[in-house]
């Protein structure tokens, strides 16, 4: 036991000063030299992986985009400050899978342990952010509810919420010139990037707007023993064919008949895990055939994507004849690929148990790519092969729901869909682009002095249509505006436009 307790000991010490280290690191000023340079390396790292680089922006203006950023830098910087200068000149590639990560103040074991007896502080509500406006949209725990849904928070600790939107902003992106995705993605993503900024903190002081009425209203975090909430415990197979979400206590996969008899199918998919997709599509798609329904709604608003595999599979269900979902993925190089990540952000310990298995990645990567007839190198994606038609494909009509939050494969099979006519698209124009985007998998660059990470995509993955080249997300056949920022609202604006559709039709 003694030796126990000198273990634990001897491991806390190590910890900390593993954290001081890494924190004192993260506060230093790094001179403009190796700043400069750092902006150098990235700009050739981005020439020489990203197979996209000036779809959305030409290469002299890109380049004129860096030499000014250089210019700007004439004072040493911290980690930090260098990313709120870097991250916006990234953004404008207008790649949505091409981000900077934020860099953030590290804590120790027994730093986190306090906070995770309670709730995240800020993720007590939801929030809508638009017009340069945050709104309160409604609580997600069970806790005594204070902040009103409608309420507006004008700031934070003394630092103005309008001026945290701007700068936030300034380092998203999402693909090509669409804006619907943006009042999505900085609602989600606004407090993460404040608490890279600001830390985690056990309070926050709000100045609030509600009803026109202006008032402090100090935030403070929830012990999670004092939250009552029913948690829900699906068997083992459940759990895998449906995908359950246990931070969310729900499922990111799911089938219900959206009428009384059940000639309408609903399908929700939050997300393409390809965790039990395969059973799920097969025993649903079984369960909508024996109840004949006519018509299926895919739900994949919110969806930001994930399986090319998971996605073929389940276009598979959705024609009756042979397909190809995706043209042959595109890379700058051949053998490109051996750069993807297999190393990146283990600990020593298992990329030393990893070590043996390296061999065989590099083979499997270098048997994969190739050229195309035209010389470009490629990645033989099972995609980008010819897939049949599955025996309980859908036969009806289909309906499939987007939004500015429905990105990358979401807007690949929505795309897809669209062009070969197979469904009607209803909602907003998504956030991944229609004609393709740059995706698949990352070879992650640590820049040498700053040691920011920049994940670069190295394949361009092109849904197999004709390109439109709008560059635009996929437009919906019909819009229908989702009134996003009403927090009173109760119904499903988008959903009920398509039952009432099929009403119409059925009468």
């Amino acid at each position: 036991m003694a030796r126990l307790y000198l273990f634990v000991f001897c491991f806390l010490i190590i910890d900390c000063q593993s954290v001081k280290k890494a924190n004192a690191e993260f506060e230093k000023k790094i001179p403009i030299q190796q700043l400069q340079d750092d902006i150098d390396q990235t700009y050739i790292s981005l020439k020489r992986f990203h197979p996209e680089l000036y779809w959305y922006i030409s290469e002299k203006e890109l380049e004129k985009k860096f030499d000014s950023l250089k210019s700007t830098i004439s004072e040493p910087l911290n980690k930090q400050e260098f990313y709120f200068k870097l991250a916006p000149v990234i953004a404008q590639i207008r790649e949505g899978h091409l981000r900077l990560r934020i860099p953030q103040k590290q804590y120790t074991k027994a730093e986190t342990k306090v906070f995770d007896k309670k709730t995240p502080l800020f993720g007590q509500y939801t929030y809508r952010i638009s017009d340069e406006k945050m709104i309160v949209y409604k609580p997600t725990v069970d806790s005594e509810k204070k902040l009103l849904p409608g309420t507006e928070i004008l700031e934070i600790n003394g630092v103005k919420v309008i001026d945290l939107i701007k700068k936030y902003r300034s380092v998203m992106t999402s693909d090509a010139y669409n804006q619907t995705y943006y009042k999505y993605a900085l609602s989600e993503a606004f407090f993460n990037y404040y608490t890279a900024e600001f830390g985690l903190l056990s309070e926050a002081n709000l100045k609030i707007k509600f009803k026109n009425q202006i008032s402090d209203f100090v935030l403070k975090r929830v012990d999670k023993e004092e939250i009552k909430k029913q948690k829900y415990t699906p068997s083992k197979e459940i759990k895998k064919i449906y995908d359950f979400d246990a931070r969310t206590n729900s499922f990111n996969r799911s089938m219900r008949f959206a009428v009384a008899d059940s000639s309408v199918a609903y399908m929700k998919i939050k997300t393409f895990s390809d965790t039990g997709s395969s059973k799920f599509y097969k025993k649903t798609f079984k369960k909508i055939k024996e109840a004949k329904s006519k018509y299926l709604i895919l739900d994949i608003r919110n969806n930001l994507g994930g399986s090319l595999d998971e996605i073929n599979n389940l276009y598979s269900y959705l024609t009756t004849e042979n397909y190809t979902l995706v043209k042959m993925p595109e890379m700058t190089f051949e053998n490109a690929a051996i750069h993807r990540n297999f190393f990146y952000n283990l600990p020593t310990t298992s990329k030393i148990i990893s070590a043996p298995a390296y061999p065989f990645f590099i083979a499997g990567n270098r048997f994969l790519s190739g050229k195309n007839k035209e010389g470009k190198a490629i990645f033989k994606e099972s995609a980008a092969k010819e897939s049949k038609s599955k025996k309980d494909a859908f036969q009806g009509k289909i309906y499939v729901l987007v939004n500015g939050s429905s990105f990358s494969a979401s807007s690949v099979i929505s795309a897809k869909l669209k062009h070969d006519k197979r469904a009607i698209i209803v909602g907003e124009e998504t956030g991944g682009a229609n004609d393709g985007t740059v995706a698949g998998f990352n070879n992650t660059i640590e820049l040498t002095n700053s040691k920011l990470n920049l994940p670069i995509g190295l394949l361009f993955i092109q849904p197999n249509i004709e390109p439109l080249g709008q560059k635009r997300g996929v437009m919906p056949d019909v819009e229908v505006d989702a009134d996003f920022y009403n927090v009173s609202q109760g119904k499903d604006l988008q959903l009920e436009w398509i039952l009432n559709d099929i009403k119409k039709k059925s009468d």
